[in-house]
């Protein structure tokens, strides 16, 4: 059963990502004056879309949080594959490797455009997914 254990800390780095990246690109702003130049034109510049315009800031902000929403999904999917262990362990092995390889992916999008914390998080959280992993025992052949 270590691997519902490994599961729950996967589940909860997940979810205390989301929080930390949320309040991140959320209330905090620029401290340099370049980069307060950088905020201001994001939020005046106005594109098309359709009948309205929007900013891209609206465009920061909307996948900023379609972002924070995928990390809530992911630790909610975490969570879920602790009650399969011991229900439906074909379940828990293939929404396990899902995991895994999400963290992957974000390990490796993290390394390229985000800082060094993010790296550290994505790696972080993908070890414990993989451990969990490790630890789940495959049903016996048939």
């Amino acid at each position: 059963m270590k691997s519902i254990l490994w599961f729950r800390i996967t589940a909860v780095l997940l979810f205390l990502h989301c929080v930390g990246y949320s309040f991140s690109f959320l209330i905090l702003r620029p401290y340099s004056s370049e980069g307060r130049a950088v905020w201001t034109f994001m939020r005046r510049t106005r594109i098309p879309d359709g009948d309205s315009t929007v900013t891209y800031s609206d465009f920061y902000t909307g996948f900023g949080l379609f972002t924070a929403a995928f990390f809530l999904l992911e630790a909610f999917l975490a969570w879920y594959c602790s009650f399969l262990v011991g229900e439906y362990v074909e379940g828990a092995i293939i929404l396990g490797w899902s995991l895994l390889l999400l963290q992957a992916l974000s390990l490796l999008l993290s390394w390229r455009y985000f800082s060094t914390m993010q790296v550290v998080i994505s790696a972080f959280t993908g070890a414990c997914a993989g451990i969990a992993l490790a630890f789940v025992t495959p049903p016996p052949a048939l």
